[in-house]
């Protein structure tokens, strides 16, 4: 019978990406849903899509859903959708402030915010500027979204400055949407190759076409049922030890019950962890990685006999 010895000298570690939900993801529930369901579904943490929703803005209630469902917040988006208008003020960079000053109090490692309007004045003049000194500020990564463009009445309008694609940008860190992407006509493996160490988060999601194609629509799709290259992506920052966050933010409202829901949850979670192989290192005798999650193995060698 096979004898086995364990080395001393170091252990073998597997470092997982971590996988988490973003609370959009099982709009128009409630926030603590989507932490209770990120736990049934086998996620690592949250993303907090903050809005109109008093709980997305209290650090002490998501610290305590946090700990209820053990359920860490990975991640904080900022409130810069039109329903969030009017959340924490009207001034962007008081809202981006106040994003990061929630992402510090709840343990979030990450601030995910979209390129300003162009009708945004000083804000946008001075939006990477803004970026970086917050960064500082508040000891947290502000990782700018790639959007896509505008087209009204079949025009183009220049809706974002300095522009939609932060892959052009002279900023530190990015978050790469799948939908945005495909919406824009981009190729997402192109992109995330471009970046290089600048991609810092990663939007779950997929999409069928572009702007070009017809398409109208920001789709978020389960991985997998669009167009672009997600597998290929995911599996490329696996092979390059990178230890960002991907987050679902999926589309799940046709869902007609919680068990649909589920379903679409743990598909979309199914994907990420086949795609995203554990990477292996030798470290020293206890010494372990805390983030991103990490599973340490004593290593072995075996003697037949």
């Amino acid at each position: 019978m096979p004898v086995i010895t364990r080395s001393r000298a170091a252990f073998t570690v597997v470092v997982m990406i971590r996988i988490g939900l973003s609370t959009s993801s099982v709009f128009p529930l409630k926030t603590e849903e989507a932490f209770r369901l990120a736990r049934r579904a086998g996620y690592d943490g949250v993303e907090i899509m903050v809005t109109r929703d008093e709980t997305t803005q209290d650090a002490a209630g998501l610290n305590a859903l946090a700990k209820k469902y053990d359920m860490p917040v990975l991640s904080i988006h900022a409130p810069v959708l039109v329903l969030t208008a009017f959340v924490w003020g009207r001034d962007p960079r008081v809202k981006l402030e106040k994003s990061a000053e929630l992402a510090r109090a709840t343990g979030a490692g990450t601030v995910v915010v979209h390129p300003p309007f162009r009708w945004q004045g000083g804000y946008a003049l001075q939006f990477l500027a803004i970026v970086r000194e917050l960064r500082a500020a508040w000891g947290v990564e502000i990782a700018i979204e790639n959007m896509f463009p505008w087209n009204v009445a079949g025009r183009g309008l220049k809706a974002y400055a300095p522009g939609w694609d932060p892959v052009t940008m002279d900023c530190d860190a990015v978050t790469l949407d799948f939908s945005h992407a495909a919406l824009s006509g981009r190729n997402a493996l192109a992109m995330a190759s471009t970046l290089g160490t600048r991609l810092r988060h990663v939007h779950l999601c997929d999409g069928s076409g572009s702007l070009a194609d017809g398409r109208v629509f920001d789709e978020h799709l389960l991985p997998g049922r669009g167009t672009q290259p997600v597998a290929e992506v995911l599996a490329h920052l696996a092979a390059s030890d990178w230890n960002g966050s991907v987050v679902a933010e999926i589309n799940t409202r046709k869902a007609r019950s919680e068990r649909d829901r589920l379903e679409l949850l743990r598909e979309t979670i199914e994907f990420a962890r086949a795609h995203t192989t554990p990477q292996l290192s030798r470290v020293q005798e206890q010494t372990q990685t805390t983030s991103p999650r990490v599973f340490a193995q004593p290593e072995r060698t075996t003697t037949r006999g």
